[in-house]
């Protein structure tokens, strides 16, 4: 075997360790997540909320790396759940502009130790766990280029 056929080891790729990685990820949230009433995409969508709201739905969904579209059913999901309100700016009627509820400002303090039980369930702590996510950086944010 050749060290260019070495590269093409599936245990070599690096898209494979990032893909395993993500699903076991959201698998290890899973059950954190679980007694607050949010999945993993819902959890980010209420992180973000939690930053700042209100917010434009474009926005929101710019900055989770998501289309409109693809954040427009969890954003349903989560008005369904009480935790948002959305409606149409008075600005721009085109502009759907999502607010947190009381109910959902509250959920912050039940999520407040989520981060601290993902460090527990992987045995990281703070800094490993900012060291990985810094490495990572070459990679986020990164939009696949159109043909």
């Amino acid at each position: 075997m050749t060290a260019s056929d070495d590269l093409l080891r599936l245990e070599n790729q690096l898209c494979f360790a990032l893909v395993t990685a993500a699903r076991n990820v959201v698998a290890i949230y899973r059950p954190i997540l679980e007694p607050l009433g949010l999945t993993h995409p819902q959890y980010l969508v209420m992180l973000a909320l939690w930053e700042r709201d209100p917010r434009p739905l474009n926005d929101l969904a710019a900055e989770l790396a998501m289309e409109p579209a693809t954040a427009s059913p969890l954003v349903k999901r989560l008005e369904a759940e009480g935790l948002i309100a959305r409606q149409r700016s008075s600005e721009d009627e085109r502009r759907l502009d999502i607010t947190l509820t009381a109910t959902g400002r509250a959920l912050r303090e039940r999520a407040v130790n989520v981060p601290q039980q993902v460090m527990e369930a992987v045995g990281m702590n703070v800094g490993e766990i900012s060291a990985l996510r810094d490495g990572l950086g070459p990679f986020v944010g990164r939009r696949a280029e159109s043909d």
